[in-house]
């Protein structure tokens, strides 16, 4: 059973892996090439070689973990947090932990060989947004969950270990840190002008321009101002809302649409970059917040991360907001 650690300093949680337990010299540096096609576990015809399935959107009158899938929701073989058991929180001294209790899912994304997400369809990228929605909102339910994260990890260098299109859930026990920092912010700002900072954003964004790279009827596609890494990109709702698991259909037609055009422009832009995203939303046991509205990061994989930023917590990004907006608007896509 994992291990969930509290650092007592910044309040930071740790995920003790025991699942993933490697030894000393079995760190190597990361493999560039991942496996392809002929050897992957997430096409069609493969079923046997993953956990069995949790959900999937398949063809009628075919059967679980078989053939006839069009998205499929299996376990992490490999989960960083497990299902199985209570939380057993205790304190030794002036440490807190808990049992590594949450969930961990893959989503594949498409019984074909594809590496990208931008290459489906939009009405196949409009299954895989129902599909994040559909588990935030079965998760939620259990009552020792708090928080669920969605991310996708494409390219090696941006940490996939298979490059088959697919993402992740991780449901966790506790707020994460990042999300703590961001609802904690976004209340003050609301405390003090009460409104909405992300609305208050997006609005002047759209009304200046200069770092929108698409609007549609529904999303506002930014380069943020003070964007930590070259081409960091955010996708956000123009309608206020909290969790993203009360998306409506409308949403999730338009998002489809969003989503491949921006995944395409930085794959044009950028030569098809390792990247990440990632959908950040509310706690499960808050209700709507005023001052919190989810959102998507993408965040492509183009410097590293040195002893200046981890030391100070700053980050040194060479490419001005308005400039990476300006060069992903004239991609051709």
């Amino acid at each position: 059973m994992p291990d969930l650690r509290k650092d007592p300093i910044v309040g930071r949680w740790v995920i003790i892996a025991l699942e993933r337990a490697k030894r000393p010299h079995d760190f190597k540096p990361p493999v560039q090439k991942l496996a392809g096609a002929e050897t992957c576990p997430f096409c069609a015809g493969r079923e046997e070689n993953t956990p069995p399935e949790i959900l999937a959107y398949r063809e009628r009158g075919s059967k679980p973990n078989e053939p006839g899938w069009r998205l499929r929701v299996i376990p992490n073989k490999y989960p960083a947090l497990k299902i199985e058991g209570q939380l057993n929180k205790r304190g030794e001294g002036i440490y807190d932990k808990m049992a590594g209790v949450g969930a961990h899912e893959v989503i594949i994304e498409s019984p074909e060989h594809h590496v990208s997400l931008s290459t489906l369809t939009e009405e196949n990228i409009r299954e895989v947004l129902w599909v994040y929605r559909d588990r935030l909102v079965d998760l939620k339910k259990d009552t020792r969950f708090v928080h669920g994260m969605i991310f996708k990890n494409v390219g090696a260098a941006a940490g996939a270990s298979l490059e088959h299109t697919h993402s992740q859930l991780i449901v966790t026990p506790i707020v994460p840190i990042s999300v703590a920092e961001e609802m904690n912010g976004s209340l003050e700002f609301y405390n003090y002008r009460g409104r909405c900072i992300y609305c208050d954003m997006i609005e002047q964004e759209l009304a200046t321009e200069s770092r929108v790279v698409l609007s549609s009827e529904h999303f506002a596609v930014i380069c943020p101002f003070a964007s930590r890494f070259p081409f960091e990109t955010w996708i956000v709702p123009k309608a206020h809302s909290s969790h993203y698991e009360n998306i409506p259909k409308s949403g999730v037609d338009d998002l489809g649409t969003v989503l491949k055009q921006t995944l395409t422009r930085l794959e044009t832009a950028l030569d098809n970059p390792p990247y990440n995203y990632i959908i950040h939303t509310s706690p499960f046991d808050h209700q709507d917040l005023p001052h919190y509205h989810w959102h998507i990061e993408i965040i492509p994989r183009l410097t590293n991360i040195a002893g200046f930023e981890w030391g100070t917590g700053f980050y040194i990004n060479p490419v001005p907001p308005e400039d990476a907006a300006r060069f992903l608007r004239d991609a051709t896509i």
